[in-house]
């Protein structure tokens, strides 16, 4: 792998951590910072939605198993 690479695998990998601390609501301020000093918002927008999907998914299976 080269430099670029680990730094882009790193970065997603802030964004995913990010917006699952946000998720739950426990986003630090020195985090927080750091994502509002990003150049764009559409990574942090697309994971959020990912992230909002899968838990309607889970939510809808545990109630439908629950109901079955």
């Amino acid at each position: 792998m080269s430099f670029k690479t680990l730094v882009s695998v790193a970065e997603y990998w802030q964004i995913l951590k990010s917006v699952a601390a946000s998720m739950f609501g426990v986003q630090s301020e020195k985090n927080r910072e750091m994502d509002f000093q990003k150049k764009s918002v559409v990574p942090f927008v697309v994971v959020g939605i990912i992230f909002v999907l899968i838990f309607i998914a889970t939510i809808m299976f545990v109630v439908n198993l629950a109901v079955s």
